[in-house]
């Protein structure tokens, strides 16, 4: 199943610091998630001053079960720097 994510980081002052703590940690992660074909493609999502406030990520895993269980280990989760999400379901086109 493919999947679009959207997932927005706190909105408090310690936001950003969170985010930058862990974000070797979760480069780490989605480069292995990347290596077994599960994201597609991802990137930051920025504000109207260009600052990271949240990521999206096109991913391809099994079912939205595996996807929650992946979402859990990430470092931005465990970190606490996503906080909010919006998952939809999606079927990429095929422009080749």
């Amino acid at each position: 199943m493919q999947f679009h994510i959207s997932a927005l980081d706190g909105t408090d002052d310690e936001a950003l610091t969170r985010r930058m703590n862990v974000r070797e940690d979760h480069f780490v992660h989605a480069r292995s998630k990347y290596a077994a074909g599960e994201i597609l493609m991802g990137g930051a999502i920025l504000d109207e001053k260009g600052q990271m406030i949240g990521s999206t990520l096109f991913v391809e895993i099994e079912n939205r079960e595996a996807l929650d269980t992946w979402l859990a280990a990430d470092p931005y989760s465990k970190g606490n720097v996503w906080q909010t999400f919006t998952i939809t379901e999606i079927k990429i086109a095929d422009l080749t």
